[in-house]
C-alpha cells in the first residue's frame, strides 16, 4: 500500500523547498497533467496560508485545494483565539492532522496529496515536508516533492551549501526545477517562487525568474 501511495503522489509536478540563512525559498512549476494530457499550464502550486507561512502542493488537485483552504481557516481561527501568530511548528502539526484524517477517511477516491511548508517565526526560519499519511519531516537544508523530484535532488545535492542568502537560494531553486523541466514530462510551463523571511511571505517577480533562466 505504501508503494502505491508513493507512486500516486509522485505524479505531475516538481516542488522545491530550500533553507537559507535569512529565510525559506519555495518553488514549483505550473503544469497540471492528466495522464498524457496537459490539462492546465497556469496552475499556482504555492499558496500563502498566513502572513509568515506558505505551502507547495503535489498530488490530487481537488484534495490539495480543499486542504489548503482548511489549513488557512484553521490558522485564522488559532490566531483569533490566541491573539498571536501561530508558530511554523504549530502550523505544520495542524496541517499534518488534516492530512492524517484525510488519508484515513473511507472514500471512492483516495486523498493523495503532500506538502512542503515553509515559515518564519520568533524562533527562526523553518521547512517541513508533510507526507500523504500525515507524517512531518523537519528539514534543515532542502527537500523536493513530485514526479521531477529525483532530478531536482540531483541539482540540490550538488549545489546546496549551508548559509545561502535568499537570492542564491532562488537561483538554486530555479536550477533544480529547471532540471526537471528538461526531462520530466509532467513538469513545465513556468516556475513560481515564494520567499519567506521575518518580514513575511513575498512572491518573487516573474521578470526576475525569466532573467535567471536565460
Amino acid at each position: 500500500m505504501k508503494d502505491n501511495i508513493s507512486d500516486l503522489v509522485q505524479k505531475g509536478t516538481t516542488t522545491v523547498g530550500i533553507v537559507c540563512k535569512d529565510g525559506i525559498v519555495l518553488a514549483a512549476d505550473k503544469r497540471v497533467s492528466a495522464g498524457y494530457l496537459i490539462s492546465n499550464k497556469k496552475m499556482n502550486k504555492i499558496h500563502k496560508i498566513s502572513d509568515y507561512s506558505a505551502v507547495t502542493m503535489a498530488g490530487l488537485v481537488s484534495d490539495a485545494q480543499l486542504i489548503t483552504k482548511l489549513i488557512k481557516a484553521e490558522i485564522r481561527l488559532r490566531r483569533i483565539r490566541s491573539a498571536k501568530e501561530p508558530s511554523t511548528k504549530e502550523t505544520a502539526n495542524q496541517l499534518a492532522n488534516i492530512l492524517y484524517k484525510n488519508i484515513r477517511t473511507p472514500s471512492m477516491v483516495p486523498g493523495i496529496v503532500g506538502f512542503l511548508l515553509g515559515g518564519s517565526d520568533s524562533k527562526g526560519h523553518h521547512l517541513y515536508e508533510l507526507g500523504v499519511d500525515g507524517s512531518i519531516t523537519p528539514t534543515t537544508d532542502f527537500c523536493s516533492n513530485g514526479s521531477g523530484s529525483s532530478l531536482a535532488y540531483g541539482v540540490l545535492e550538488t549545489l546546496y551549501s549551508e548559509g545561502l542568502d535568499p537570492e542564491a537560494g532562488i537561483e538554486l531553486a530555479l536550477k533544480a526545477i529547471g532540471a526537471a523541466l528538461q526531462r520530466d514530462m509532467p513538469t513545465g510551463d513556468g516556475i513560481d517562487v515564494f520567499v519567506i523571511t521575518k518580514e513575511g511571505v513575498k512572491i518573487h517577480p516573474t521578470r526576475r525568474i525569466r532573467k535567471t533562466l536565460e
